[in-house]
């Protein structure tokens, strides 16, 4: 049982790395444009708050598979 869990939060992690990871390659890309349109703004601050969302919920496993282990 313990493997599942931890091969599922292992899993749960990886997957958030990628969005973190496709949330910061997005904001690069908006960060590098002279100019941002409205909707580009709202995207900018989007992302920013999404990227930190997850980088907490990493954390958070993170931490608590080190409590289980």
């Amino acid at each position: 049982m313990d493997e599942i869990h931890d091969s599922t939060l292992s899993e749960e992690i990886g997957r958030l790395h990628a969005e973190h990871r496709r949330y910061a390659q997005r904001l690069e890309e908006l960060i590098q444009k002279p100019y941002l349109s409205e909707d580009e703004e709202l995207e900018k601050v989007r992302l920013k708050k999404l990227k930190l969302h997850a980088k907490d919920l990493i954390f958070a496993l993170e931490h608590r598979s080190e409590a289980v282990a």
